[in-house]
Formats: C-alpha cells, sequence, structure tokens
C-alpha cells in the first residue's frame, strides 16, 4: 500500500475513534432546542414592544401618507390644468411640486431611520431578557446545552423548549414599554413545569 494512503487511512481510523468515543458523552448530556423568533413574537415582552412601536409611530405614519395623498392630487392638477396655465403658472407649480416631493422624502427617509433605530433598541433589549429566561430555565432544569432551532438541521419536538420558555414569560409578565427588565436576581423566579421535560431515547 502506498505510504500516503496508508498514514491517511491511519488517520482517519483515529479521527473516527476518536469521534465514536466522544458519541456517548453527547448521548448522555440534556440537550434542547429553542425557537428565539417564536419568543420574540408571542411572548408578552416581544407584543408588548410591538404595540408600543405601533403606537409611537403611527402618528407619523399617518402625516406621511396624508402628505402623499396631497402631493399625488397635486400633481393630478397640474396634469390637468396643465395645458390652461401660463408658462410662468406652470413652472411655479412644477417647482412647488418638486420641492414637495424632496421635503417628503427627506421626512421618509428620517421616519425610516427613527423606527430602525428603535426597533434595533427594543430588539436588542428583548433579546437580553430572551437568552436570561431561557438560561434561567435551563439552570433550573439542568439542561447541559441549549442551542437555538435555527442553528439545527433537525430534532425532534422532544428537544424543543420554547412552550415552556413562553409560559415562563407569561407567568414573568410584560414590562412597561421601554422599561429595562429585572434581573432574575432581583426578579421572581421564573415559572417552571414541576417535571423536567422528557430526554429524547436513541
Amino acid at each position: 500500500m502506498n505510504p500516503l494512503i496508508r498514514r491517511s487511512l491511519v488517520g482517519w481510523l483515529i479521527a473516527s475513534s476518536a469521534l465514536l468515543v466522544a458519541l456517548p458523552a453527547w448521548a448522555e448530556s440534556k440537550i434542547a432546542t429553542v425557537d428565539f423568533p417564536r419568543l420574540a413574537g408571542e411572548s408578552p415582552q416581544g407584543k408588548t414592544i410591538q404595540d408600543a412601536m405601533r403606537s409611537e409611530f403611527a402618528p407619523r405614519q399617518r402625516t406621511l401618507q396624508a402628505q402623499e395623498q396631497a402631493l399625488k392630487a397635486k400633481q393630478e392638477k397640474l396634469q390637468k390644468d396643465g395645458a390652461t396655465m401660463t408658462e410662468d403658472q406652470r413652472m411655479r407649480a412644477e417647482k412647488e411640486l418638486r420641492d414637495t416631493a424632496r421635503d417628503l422624502q427627506r421626512a421618509e427617509g428620517e421616519f425610516n431611520d427613527d423606527v430602525t433605530a428603535r426597533r434595533n433598541e427594543e430588539l436588542s433589549r428583548l433579546q437580553r431578557t430572551l437568552i436570561e429566561e431561557v438560561r434561567t430555565y435551563a439552570k433550573a432544569q439542568n439542561y447541559d446545552i441549549v442551542v437555538s432551532s435555527e442553528a439545527v438541521v433537525y430534532s425532534t419536538s422532544a428537544y424543543d423548549i420554547t412552550p415552556a420558555i413562553l409560559a415562563a414569560l407569561e407567568a414573568r409578565g410584560a414590562p412597561a414599554a421601554g422599561a429595562k427588565p429585572a434581573s432574575p436576581a432581583a426578579a421572581a423566579p421564573a415559572t417552571t413545569p414541576s417535571a423536567p421535560a422528557p430526554k429524547p431515547t436513541h
């Protein structure tokens, strides 16, 4: 046998043996998955943020929509009456349209920037709350590893602790919008099921 091939084969066998030795350790670990997008969308804390965002930005959005409709009406009027206008009237109307469109575009850009900044701020705060809740639950239930379901190619529902985390978040309740969540040390312990989640058998 070619020495290079022999060395490659020996190396592969050693690596395979190490993997087989490691498998029992993984099999004995208590592993769970959690769906963070679901937690963000269905938890009271996530819904509070969504409601607060709508309440905060809805008035500005309605104003922008009204301005857009007004601009559209002016454009239609200019198209309709342009033929009967003097050159000076038409030039003034066209300039007014350009200025209005520019102002509206700037206002929409500022609105989008403000919405994005506010959403990122709130989502960052929510993310910390969710991660801390998952850690608290995992420690209480003696889990060794908890991974995001988005990073898992396949797992059965028996590994999913998302419903239990949602129940804990609902028991904790939604804080006022913009308020910093209490740390687990200061807050009451998260409510958890009386028995650990079932460990799948292989």
